[in-house]
C-alpha cells in the first residue's frame, strides 16, 4: 500500500515539473498577441520613415500621411470588430474612408509595419491578410471574385510590395517578399521571393532570377500561349491568301489568252473561207 503511495505520489510530481506539450501555432499567435495596440501602431511610424524618403519629421508624418490615418482608424475598428461590437467598427471605417480615401473592411487582418502610401482608391476586404512590414500604393485592391461567403479575399505573407493600381482577387495566398506591378491582376498563387506583372499577373521574376533561368515550375500562361497560336494561324491565311491572288491573277491572264487565240483563230478562219480575198 505503502508502495502504490509512494509511486503515486511521484508520478504527480513528475507531471508537475514536466513542460506541458506545444500546441502547433500557438507560439505565433501568442507573439502576435503580445504586440500592444500602441506597439503596433508605432512599428507602423517607423515604417514610414524606412520606406519613404519624403517622410522629414515625425510632425508631418503625424499629421500629413492620410495613410497612416487610415491605419490608425483601422486598428481601433479591428479591435472593436473582435470584441463582436455591433455597428462602431463600420462607422469608423466609414468615417476613414471619407477622411483619407482609404476603404479598409475592419475584419481585414493587417501586421504591424504596414505602409500605405499616397492612400487614395486602396479597398481592403473583409477577410483579407496582410502580414508584417507590408507597402501598398495608391488605387491597389484586395478583393473578392464574387459573392461567395467564407475566406474570400487574399492573404499576403510578409514584406509584401503592392504596386499602384493592381487588383489582387480572390482566395489566393501570396507568397512573402512578392512583389506586384503597378496595373497588375493576380488571381492565383504566388510563391515567395517573386515578381508579378501584367493583366493577368505572370512571374516574371523567382528568387531574382528570370522564370527562364529559375527552378520553379511556374504555371503556364494560357492566355499568352492562345495569342501565340492565333498570331500564327492568322500569318498562315495570310499566305494562303496571298497564293490564291497569285493563282487566281495567272488564270485570268490564261483565260485572256485563250480568249485572243479564239480571236485570232476566227480571223483566220474568215481568211479562209474568202473573206479576205
Amino acid at each position: 500500500m505503502e508502495k502504490a503511495q509512494s509511486s503515486l505520489e511521484r508520478s504527480q510530481t513528475d507531471s508537475q515539473i514536466q513542460p506541458s506539450r506545444e500546441i502547433p501555432g500557438a507560439k505565433s499567435t501568442r507573439n502576435r498577441a503580445k504586440d500592444s495596440f500602441f506597439t503596433v501602431l508605432q512599428a507602423d511610424f517607423r515604417a514610414i520613415f524606412q520606406r519613404d524618403p519624403v517622410a522629414r519629421n515625425w510632425l508631418e508624418v503625424l499629421l500629413c500621411y492620410p495613410g497612416f490615418h487610415a491605419l490608425c482608424f483601422h486598428r481601433i475598428a479591428h479591435k472593436l470588430h473582435r470584441a463582436h461590437i455591433p455597428l462602431v467598427p463600420r462607422l469608423i471605417s466609414q468615417l476613414s474612408r471619407w477622411l483619407t480615401g482609404v476603404e479598409i473592411h475592419p475584419g481585414a487582418t493587417i501586421g504591424k509595419g504596414m505602409v500605405i502610401d499616397h492612400g487614395m482608391g486602396i479597398v481592403i476586404g473583409e477577410t483579407a491578410i496582410i502580414g508584417d512590414y507590408g507597402l501598398i500604393y495608391q488605387g491597389a485592391t484586395l478583393g473578392g471574385t464574387g459573392k461567395e461567403r467564407g475566406k474570400r479575399h487574399p492573404t499576403l505573407g510578409n514584406h509584401v510590395v503592392v504596386g499602384a493600381g493592381a487588383k489582387v482577387l480572390g482566395n489566393i495566398d501570396i507568397g512573402s517578399h512578392v512583389r506586384i506591378g503597378a496595373g497588375s491582376v493576380v488571381l492565383r498563387d504566388t510563391p515567395d521571393y517573386s515578381t508579378v506583372v501584367g493583366v493577368p499577373g505572370r512571374i516574371v521574376r523567382h528568387s531574382g532570377l528570370h522564370t527562364e533561368d529559375s527552378d520553379y515550375p511556374y504555371k503556364r500562361d494560357l492566355e499568352a500561349e492562345v495569342i501565340g497560336l492565333l498570331f500564327e494561324r492568322v500569318k498562315q491565311l495570310e499566305k494562303q491568301i496571298n497564293q490564291l491572288q497569285q493563282s487566281t491573277a495567272m488564270t485570268d491572264q490564261v483565260l485572256d489568252g485563250k480568249g485572243a487565240i479564239a480571236n485570232s483563230d476566227h480571223l483566220i478562219q474568215d481568211f479562209l473561207d474568202g473573206a479576205g480575198i
